[in-house]
């Protein structure tokens, strides 16, 4: 898969001694806090995942928080209230290496707490380059792209082919969204200020290379709405409140495909990611057992693959791969909407995980203080 040549190397992995799977320990508690990312794909979560596990374990509560968007703050605070609340954890790669480098994350042992794939392979061989660090247990591989609307009169026939048409009001007048963070916006931003791919990061590490994307961002300010959660941007199109606009692309295969609203996908420049569970650190013994348990039985190969049956992100195991069949509900081939197509990946970027997870804090501020300007 092209995607696979411009990953991260799989880093070395610490096995956490007496960490073992669930299995192995009889003191499990009976309920947990999940925290997601709402709409679609915790959706696809619940179908996949949540409710096999309750059905083959009666008596289990799941509880679902949509907090995921702000994972990283929450979890800070509760560790210095020495209060984790929450159980089991669905980060972003950039997010799961702060977490995990700040030690509010867990690191595992792939190979012992996961399960193997259904060919044979290893759990950590399986997973592959998506092993980012020893404390994220990958999910699926996603990307935020564009949709827009397919039925604005004011473009007089012309079709958005390119990620810039979102800087181009002139062409394609009409509201646009993006969301309110500055990771993928300053990607575009710089690619669509003449910034070679291989250069953005570079350039963002000079002085002034923040500042640059801003200002391409300037210009489109004023005809920006901005979004927080995945649902908003979908939202959004379907009422005609903007043209155009970023989000992960499961989501837009859901107001496509499922809603049947006139909108395509542009798949220009889509930002690859991954997506996956941490598991909060110090957890009491009997929470952590239930969500070894819980993790061991939602990422293996059959799992993963059948919440491709939802939702049109990849799943992280190769072994799953082979499994991706017809969507549960609308019977259409999955494969084709996965962002990973080959079709579909004619041009795409990857988050710099390290470099987002070195100068996130300092671009936020930088990126939040812009906004209010």
């Amino acid at each position: 898969m092209t995607l696979t040549k411009t990953l991260l190397a799989t880093t070395c992995l610490t096995f956490v001694a007496g960490i073992a799977g669930a299995e192995s320990h009889g003191n499990m508690a009976d309920s947990m806090t999940i925290v997601s990312w709402g709409g679609a794909y915790q959706q696809s979560q619940i179908k996949a995942y949540a409710e096999p596990y309750m059905e083959a374990n009666p008596g289990v509560t799941i509880t679902w928080d949509e907090s995921s968007n702000e994972a990283v703050a929450k979890l800070r605070a509760q560790s210095e209230a020495g209060n984790i609340t929450w159980d089991l954890v669905d980060v972003e790669g950039p997010d799961s290496q702060r977490l995990c480098d700040e030690g509010l994350a867990m690191e595992i042992d792939f190979n012992e707490v996961l399960a193997e794939g259904d060919d044979g392979s290893s759990a950590e061989d399986d997973f592959g380059p998506s092993v980012i660090n020893e404390c994220f247990i990958p999910q699926i591989v996603f990307s935020t792209t564009f949709g827009y609307r397919t039925d604005v009169a004011e473009w007089n026939g012309a079709t958005p082919d390119s990620v810039c048409a979102i800087f181009d009001t002139e062409t394609f007048p009409g509201k646009r969204s993006l969301e309110k963070r500055p990771k993928k916006n300053l990607e575009w931003a710089l690619l669509c200020d003449g910034v070679a791919k291989d250069d953005l990061y570079d350039v963002l590490d000079e002085d002034g290379g923040v500042e640059r994307a801003l200002a391409k961002l300037d210009t489109i300010k004023d005809q920006v709405v901005w979004w927080s959660a995945g649902a908003d941007t979908p939202q959004l199109l379907a009422d005609g409140e903007v043209v155009m606009g970023s989000t992960y692309n499961g989501r837009l295969f859901s107001v496509i495909e499922e809603q049947k609203q006139p909108v395509a996908m542009l798949w220009d420049y889509e930002v690859f990611d991954f997506d996956g569970w941490i598991i909060p650190a110090d957890l009491p013994e009997d929470r952590l057992n239930r969500v070894l348990d819980f993790v061991k039985f939602a990422t293996d190969t059959q799992r993963l693959a059948d919440q491709a049956k939802y939702i049109s992100y990849g799943p992280a195991r190769a072994s799953s791969q082979p499994l991706v069949g017809q969507h549960a509900d609308l019977g259409i081939d999955m494969a084709p909407h996965m962002p990973t197509n080959p079709a579909n990946q004619k041009n795409f970027l990857v988050n710099n995980i390290e470099w987002w997870s070195d100068n996130q804090d300092d671009v936020e501020s930088k990126f939040q203080s812009w906004l209010v300007k």
